[in-house]
């Protein structure tokens, strides 16, 4: 049996019971590690800290080893029960769908334990999920790439008067240019968007469209460590948010849309 186990969003202990006893049976384990992190995962200890709860030897799961190696994977669990954890929810990301995917085709039976997500835990701040449009994701700009297509999803969705959730990327053992132009990897040190360069971004994006889909003005709500125990909620404006320090990783935001008086309440509670 292959099982793939949604962690939840804060720290070790967010794992359901349901999801801990099916990691105790398991005689692999392994851990994807790039989509998401576990806010404790960023610290020294956060693996070990994990092994020690469950019971068991974690492997991390990166890019590569997932995109490439995931055949391995899912012949241990022909033969033996193998957990496959996830930071948030399993069908969170694209990526655990065509895990899904390919241990059907090769007749591996999978289960799926359910856990918080990003998708859900944004309820905190009070705007209401189904009012939500369609998530976009914001990526690092570079000099050379400096792609806009979440405008035209934000756009349809403020037509609409749709909140948007935007996700915010997370750059983790990424290769340099120069190494794959050598044919010898190396990797980027770890980067992680903040709302600050994410405002940043979307603004450069809509003076370069001239759209007036949104601007400075527009209400967003920032989120930092969603889940955690420091987590950070802040409300206001784009120019009001990029003033905000929200520390530590992971990010995400939301650009808000036409809101319910009950929503507008809510927001005032995390106004600046």
């Amino acid at each position: 049996m292959l099982y793939i186990i949604g962690l939840g969003l804060g720290d070790d202990k967010d794992i359901t019971l349901k999801g801990l006893e099916a990691v105790k049976k398991c005689s692999k384990v392994y851990m994807e590690a790039y989509t998401s992190l576990l806010s404790f995962g960023l610290s020294p200890n956060g693996l070990s800290n994990l092994e020690n709860l469950y019971g068991r030897s974690i492997t991390l799961a990166d890019r590569e080893m997932v995109e490439e190696k995931a055949d391995e994977i899912l012949n241990e669990a022909k033969s033996s029960d193998v957990a496959f954890l996830v930071v948030g929810d399993p069908f969170g990301a694209t990526t655990h769908t065509d895990i899904v995917v390919r241990a059907k085709k090769l007749g591996v039976d999978v289960k799926v334990i359910h856990n918080a997500s990003v998708m859900n835990a944004v309820g905190v701040c009070g705007l209401q999920l189904y009012h939500y449009g369609e998530t976009v994701s914001i990526p690092f700009f570079t000099e050379t790439w400096r792609p806009d297509s979440f405008y035209e999803k934000i756009r349809e969705n403020r037509k609409l008067g749709l909140h948007t959730l935007c996700l915010l990327d997370i750059r983790v053992k990424e290769p340099t240019i120069e190494s794959l132009c050598r044919g010898k990897k190396q990797y980027e040190p770890p980067r992680f968007m903040t709302v600050n360069t994410a405002i940043e971004q979307l603004l450069e994006v809509e003076e370069a469209r001239g759209e007036s889909v949104y601007g400075e003005n527009t209400i967003c709500v920032g989120f930092a460590r969603l889940g955690s125990e420091d987590q950070k909620v802040v409300a206001g404006s784009m120019k009001q948010l990029l003033t905000v320090d929200f520390g530590p990783p992971l990010h995400c935001l939301v650009i808000v849309g036409k809101t319910h008086p009950v929503e507008e309440e809510m927001l005032e509670f995390y106004g600046l």
